[in-house]
């Protein structure tokens, strides 16, 4: 009987200490933790290997890179080349080699300023799909100083280290962007007794992640498992990209040209300001202005806009991109063998709720989804095999989802 008890080949744990023994030929097996063993050590050789993620690939162009975004996102060609630039700046900040000179270029984090709906996390999620570096999407809104309800500031590299499969080599040549930027500016110039622990206490955690420092990150995010060994990550090869929609900065911008246009000549100029969209003026004092700290602002030196979407551009973005809200409501369709098209004055009639609403781009997938809901609902259990939405059909599928429920949305 003790002839017949199976080993691990490799440690010679027997059969019932293992959870698992794998069998090859000639009755060689191994055991899951020897498997487990070995894939670590695979992963570690080809990371000393290979250190560097851009090694043996093309570097990537700024038109390029724009190009990619193109097939994607609509307009804000301004953010796009801004965007493009950062990144290709970063690219070759990874691969440079110090010559004589040793001159050590600095990366330029960048700040993109916009309203709600259009585009600032769709172009962060876009150029992720170009990029073979590590990349991940972080909500300011839940950071808080240590010590509070909330995330800390150091969760951030907790999830860049994740994606990166927790090799810090790849960590520290990423790319975050963070969202809702402006959501941590300070409330108020004037002093509190209440403590403002999601506002200027996080922009001066953000600081050090900013300007390039060695963090020590918990591997699973927060400071609940005080044994958990920490992870050292040095911020000075990773690009950070931050969005806010700064909500109100527009008055200020307003209030800045109008105490600059003193005189006959000011009030000349004054006529060339086009008040329909303000924020191509914007500057790092409106930021201050607004409640971002100096140092933040000195950290983010590059600054970029995008512009309101007119109607043009809402009504191709229904269409045009690659992945456009019309484009995958078709493919969904045809998965169930139905072909689904849309009349003309649906799409205008669409793109005339979400400018009505003020919802911008994010809100035209919440009317095609309310006048589809009822179709994607009964069509897989019938037996046609097309469907024609008309503007009728879109106008009452909306009355009966009660169309007043999106201007909660935004």
């Amino acid at each position: 009987m003790q002839q017949d008890k199976k080993y691990c080949s490799f440690c010679g744990r027997p059969e019932n200490e293992v959870s698992l023994l794998i069998y090859g030929e000639n009755g060689v097996a191994i055991c899951n933790n020897c498997v487990e063993q070995a894939d670590e050590i695979v992963r570690d050789t080809f990371r000393k290997e290979s250190p560097n993620p851009l090694e043996g690939k093309e570097l990537p162009k700024p038109r390029e890179i724009k190009a990619f975004l193109d097939q994607y996102v609509i307009g804000q060609d301004e953010a796009k080349k801004f965007l493009s630039v950062a990144v290709y700046n970063h690219y070759k900040r990874l691969i440079q080699k110090n010559g004589p000179d040793e001159v050590e270029i600095e990366k330029s984090n960048i700040i993109m300023v916009g309203p709600t709906g259009t585009g600032k996390t769709l172009l962060a999620k876009t150029i992720a799909r170009r990029l073979h570096v590590p990349f991940t999407i972080v909500d300011a809104t839940v950071l808080t100083e240590a010590g509070y309800v909330g995330e800390d500031i150091e969760s951030i590299l907790s999830r860049l280290l994740q994606v990166a499969d927790y090799d810090v080599k790849a960590a520290e040549r990423g790319i975050v962007f963070i969202d809702e930027i402006d959501k941590i500016a300070r409330k108020s110039d004037n002093p509190s007794i209440t403590r403002d622990v999601s506002g200027e206490g996080v922009q001066q955690g953000l600081l050090k992640l900013l300007e390039g420092s060695v963090v020590n990150v918990p591997p699973q995010g927060g400071r609940k498992h005080p044994e958990q060994k920490l992870i050292a990550v040095n911020t000075q090869n990773i690009l950070f990209i931050c969005g806010g929609a700064f909500d109100g900065i527009e008055k200020r911008i307003a209030a800045r040209l109008n105490t600059q246009t003193i005189g006959y000549t000011a009030a000349q100029n004054n006529h060339k300001i086009d008040r329909n969209n303000l924020l191509q003026y914007i500057t790092p004092q409106d930021l201050k202005a607004f409640g971002l700290i100096p140092e933040i602002i000195g950290r983010l030196p590059i600054l970029t806009y995008l512009e309101p979407l007119d109607r043009e551009a809402l009504r191709r973005i229904l269409t045009e991109p690659k992945n456009s809200i019309i484009k995958q409501y078709i493919k969904l369709f045809k998965m169930d063998d139905i072909e689904l098209s849309f009349d003309k004055d649906v799409l205008d009639y669409i793109v005339d709720k979400a400018i009505e609403f003020k919802l911008g781009a994010r809100g035209l997938r919440s009317i095609v989804e309310m006048i589809m809901m009822d179709a994607m609902f009964d069509m897989p259990s019938t037996d046609k095999k097309a469907l024609q939405i008309t503007r009728e059909y879109a106008e009452t599928r909306l009355k009966q989802a009660n169309i007043h429920r999106l201007q909660q949305i935004g």
